[in-house]
């Protein structure tokens, strides 16, 4: 099984970069099943249904999300009523929308887990303890795990964490792809940070002069994306379907 990752798409700039690249990206790698995570793709940050469907459009089957997936109160309906799009399972129990999603490829199943980390971000339940609930209910071999932090130390600490008990442990968040993709000692693929979809030449998909304004001046301007040169970060793990142990793990640009 193929799994091809991409990280945090920014605004329309990034679902457009998606509807013009990942079909013939997923053919080029050969992909077997594609996850996204979609918690910047509206503008002005959040998910809508709009950007949403954009993503599932483009090629995705299952969307992930992450500390502004829940920001735009129209995804709400949409999370509980539309299959594959999940956010952290680290949420309050009466948070809309589900915190993991199985997917049934006929040939395989996958199930796949959105979690939030707690250092530097919005106090929210342990991830750790979360992820626990739901493995023990686990009923395939190949499991994913989008973590979306902003501490490298507790990225880490989930990838060894999780290590042989799932098939891979992505962090995504911070919009920098990381030069770290391996497979840890027993088995699970990981990655500190698999990147973004968003201005190759922008801070973290925003305009560039509006950020650095910002640190020059220490004012907060308003944000705009970057629309120009987009780029697709993410990575491609091959996985063994009957045990759920991962072979590879390469980072893709495009």
């Amino acid at each position: 099984m193929r799994i091809l990752f991409l990280g945090d798409v920014v605004g329309q700039a990034g679902c457009e970069c998606l509807q013009k690249k990942l079909g013939e990206l997923k053919s080029s790698l050969q992909v077997d099943v594609c996850i996204v995570n979609g918690e910047n793709s509206a503008e002005g940050n959040g998910i809508t249904p709009k950007s949403a469907e954009s993503i599932f459009s483009a090629g995705a089957n299952v969307i992930t999300t992450g500390n502004h997936g829940l920001k735009r109160r129209e995804i709400y309906e949409f999370m509980d009523r539309k299959t594959g799009i999940i956010r952290p399972a680290n949420y309050h129990v009466t948070a809309p929308g589900a915190g993991s999603y199985e997917l049934d490829m006929l040939r395989f199943k996958i199930l796949v887990i959105n979690l939030q980390g707690r250092t530097y971000m919005e106090p929210i339940d342990n991830p750790f303890g979360a992820v626990e609930k739901i493995l023990k209910t686990a009923n395939t071999p190949n499991i994913f795990v989008d973590f979306h932090a902003e501490a490298t130390a507790e990225k880490i600490s989930m990838g060894h964490y999780l290590d042989g008990r799932v098939s891979a442990v992505v962090g995504t968040h911070t919009h920098v792809q990381t030069n770290d993709a391996r497979i840890l000692p027993n088995g699970t693929a990981y990655i500190t940070d698999a990147g973004m979809c968003g201005g190759k030449n922008s801070v973290l998909g925003i305009k560039k002069e509006i950020a650095i304004q910002k640190f020059v001046t220490g004012m907060a301007p308003r944000f705009e994306n970057d629309k120009e040169n987009c780029m697709i970060n993410g990575v491609l793990i091959e996985v063994n379907d009957k045990t759920g142990r991962a072979v590879s793990i390469k980072t893709v640009v495009k």
